[in-house]
């Protein structure tokens, strides 16, 4: 795993955010396996949505965490929609986060990639008609993708957390939290297989959107510096 340069000196300051409500939650998945999330809400983030944090393993202790941003997607995460990845990388990052010594999701309101529910549904509807989703994105007048992770970095500055291993394939989070003062310590590659629903969903993310896969013998991008790690949903970890 690579090392990550750290925040440059004109890093974004945050302004102060403090921890609302902290309870513990516990969680099963579908598999009968079960853990426990010390859920974390707040006041004061920046964008003054209803962001929440799980922490998990033995979360108070002093190592770095093992982190994971997750966007909220109510069609993959709660509905188990195949169009996407999302239920999967959400169920693997917290059998993962579980086992680790200190580790933390963060589950952010951005859906649709920050577009909205109605408008992701409505870029689908493109998608159907042979756009991709980075197509159906500009179609509908947005970006190719429009999340903000300044309020990821809050909520980690309000947990006292300075320094994270970051879970994901998507180097504009690395860049982003870079920008707002985080310290990535390292990368933690988190690729699930694909299905015949969403193989082209994920094609788009690695070629388009620069995402850090390899799907079906495509070349890995450029900035890929860890190897590829293929997680299998409900696989112990």
């Amino acid at each position: 795993m690579s090392e990550q340069s750290t925040p440059e000196s004109g890093s974004v300051e945050l302004p102060p955010a403090a921890v609302r409500t902290s309870v513990r939650i516990p969680l099963q998945f579908g598999d009968g396996f079960r853990t426990e999330a010390q859920v974390f809400t707040f006041d004061g983030l920046i964008d003054g949505q209803e962001h929440v944090a799980l922490g998990l393993g033995r979360f108070a202790e002093a190592q770095v965490p093992l982190v994971r941003l997750h966007s909220e997607c109510l069609t993959g995460d709660a509905l188990g929609s195949l169009r996407c990845d999302c239920r999967d990388q959400l169920e693997v990052a917290l059998r993962r986060l579980s086992s680790m010594p200190r580790g933390l999701l963060l589950y952010l309101r951005q859906e649709g990639r920050g577009i909205g529910l109605r408008n992701k549904v409505r870029a689908y509807a493109l998608q159907d008609r042979g756009l991709d989703t980075v197509e159906a994105n500009r179609a509908l007048g947005f970006r190719d993708d429009e999340r903000d992770y300044e309020v990821a970095a809050h909520m980690l500055a309000s947990l006292n957390v300075e320094s994270i291993a970051l879970m994901t394939n998507n180097p504009d989070k690395i860049a982003q939290l870079q920008r707002y003062g985080v310290k990535i310590a390292h990368r933690i590659p988190h690729v699930i297989p694909p299905n015949e629903f969403n193989r082209d969903y994920l094609l788009t993310k690695a070629l388009r959107s620069g995402h850090q896969l390899e799907i079906d013998g495509k070349p890995v991008i450029e900035e890929q510096d860890d190897p590829v790690v293929i997680e299998q949903p409900g696989a112990s970890t």
